[in-house]
């Protein structure tokens, strides 16, 4: 048996799988996400350890002897977030995570003081990223960064906590931006401008790798062997990829989750940092990847079914109620709830609809939301240059992937067929799969795409009317940039 923990935003999930490759049990805990000053995001490490020790009893309890039969243990997890120990191993802040973005003005200050972090960490230095997330720090809570012994993703955080071991893997170590992508190693010259050392960094292995093995007093409490494997693991959107089986060239996926992802697989390192593509090692040796990422996704539904005091669940059912002249004429929205990284690198980037009426209901409020979020994809499926041409389809994955709606508008803009498969825990069932790697498995068997639930084919009807809401949709955004400029600030 082996054993996902996949840390999410907005909850940790757990799955068993089998040597067939089979979920048999899984379990999911909510997570809090804390708000302290706008635009800024944190979570306590310490409700990542309780919710995995919740989820641990639960998947327990559902099938006692599958359990007792956990070989190796895979971690996925949100990335970028900055957990930082003092030298007893205690946690000095909460963790910034991935959507914060009080880091803005540390950003230009790096890319104007530094530009090598754009060549070796083939990424622009974005406000999600952690390097800027220290700088910030450093500058603002300096007394806490005097005490900084070592810094830790949230996944790898969680490691600590299973073997007491400071180890990372490549793929989420990318996301910190003191990565030399192209070598697989972390950067003693982008960890010395931000005032650090390699000392003060885990050490890496692959996400297929093995990187130490469970506590003995852990295996004990948890009813466990004691030569239990912790996979090196990978970052969540790598770790899903592995669990749709976009393991190889060309393979992609979208993510629908709280952000919107694009990911495509390379076969070496395609870097195209000015428009925001992010280019990271792939959690599988000798592979990486090129990824569009959007702020707000999934996550602007939930915000909308929040205003209006409805259930997602309800509002979708409103909408598959609306005719093609209502959808044509609802308002055009802005998923900016979060600002944006791919293409616009925007931390100041908002939310708006536009064209509202007396005749705009909430299932057309909830249309424009699908559409506009399936209009920022476009957007950054249209920088992916050359790994664009590639996609042959994608799988689409994340909460938003239940939506039929969603993801046919999503194949219509995009141009390109949309799968979606049975299992919806992609980043914990990766997870499992790098574990089951770690332990001996072969990649060819094991990272094997699931079968296919529902396809979606583009409707070229459909397109030609999207795509003048499309150019319309990038107008308002520049629109946007410039009565920004007007607001006071």
């Amino acid at each position: 048996m082996y054993l996902g923990i996949d840390i999410g935003t907005s909850e940790l999930k757990t799955v068993l799988i089998d040597e067939s490759g089979e979920i048999i049990a899984s379990s999911h805990v909510p997570l809090t996400v804390k708000r302290p000053h706008p635009n800024w995001a944190e979570q306590s490490p310490q409700s990542w350890w309780d919710a995995t020790n919740q989820t641990i009893a639960t998947i327990r309890q559902k099938v006692p002897e599958q359990w007792r039969q956990v070989k190796a243990i895979g971690l996925s997890g949100q990335m970028h977030g900055a957990v930082l120990l003092d030298n007893k191993h205690q946690v000095l802040r909460d963790c910034i995570l991935w959507n914060d973005t009080r880091s803005a003005e540390e950003c230009q200050w790096l890319m104007q003081q530094h530009p090598e972090f754009l060549t070796i960490s083939a990424n622009l230095v974005m406000p999600g990223f952690t390097a800027p997330k220290l700088v910030w720090v450093e500058k603002n809570e300096p007394e806490i960064f005097a005490k900084i012994d070592k810094v830790l993703l949230p996944k790898d955080y969680l490691r600590w906590q299973l073997t007491g071991e400071f180890v990372g893997d490549m793929s989420d170590s990318a996301g910190t931006l003191w990565l030399d992508v192209a070598k697989r190693d972390w950067s003693d010259d982008l960890l010395k401008a931000t005032h650090l050392t390699r000392e003060q960094m885990p050490k890496l292995v692959e996400g297929s790798a093995s990187s130490g093995f469970i506590r003995d007093d852990l295996a004990t409490l948890w009813g466990l062997n004691d030569n239990v494997i912790v996979a090196g693991g990978g970052g969540d959107n790598a770790a899903s990829a592995v669990g749709v089986g976009a393991v190889n060239n060309g393979d992609a996926f979208i993510s629908l989750g709280t952000s919107g992802v694009i990911f495509v697989v390379n076969d070496k390192l395609q870097a195209n940092a000015q428009s925001g593509v992010h280019a990271f090692a792939h959690a599988l040796p000798n592979r990486w990847h090129q990824m569009s990422v959007m702020l707000s996704a999934a996550s602007c539904l939930k915000w909308l079914c929040n205003v209006l005091s409805t259930t997602e669940n309800i509002l979708m059912d409103e909408i598959a109620q609306l005719s093609p002249e209502q959808m044509k004429r609802a308002p055009i929205f802005l998923p900016y709830l979060s600002g944006e990284r791919t293409p616009h690198n925007d931390a100041d980037a908002t939310g708006s609809f536009f064209g509202l009426t007396h005749e705009t209901s909430r299932a057309i409020l909830g249309y424009s939301v699908l559409e506009g979020v399936a209009f920022g994809l476009a957007d950054g499926m249209e920088v992916l240059s050359e790994s664009k041409a590639h996609i042959k389809q994608c799988s689409l994955t994340g909460g938003g992937a239940r939506s039929p709606i969603w993801a046919q508008l999503i194949a219509d803009i995009l141009q390109v067929p949309i799968v979606t498969h049975p299992a919806s825990s992609s980043g914990a069932l990766g997870a499992a799969r790098l574990a089951w790697l770690a332990a001996g498995g072969n990649e060819q068997e094991i990272c094997k795409k699931p079968p296919i639930q529902s396809r979606y084919q583009p409707n070229n009807e459909k397109y030609a009317t999207l795509k003048s809401r499309f150019e319309a949709f990038k107008v308002l955004y520049q629109q946007q940039k410039i009565v920004r400029e007007l607001l006071p600030k």
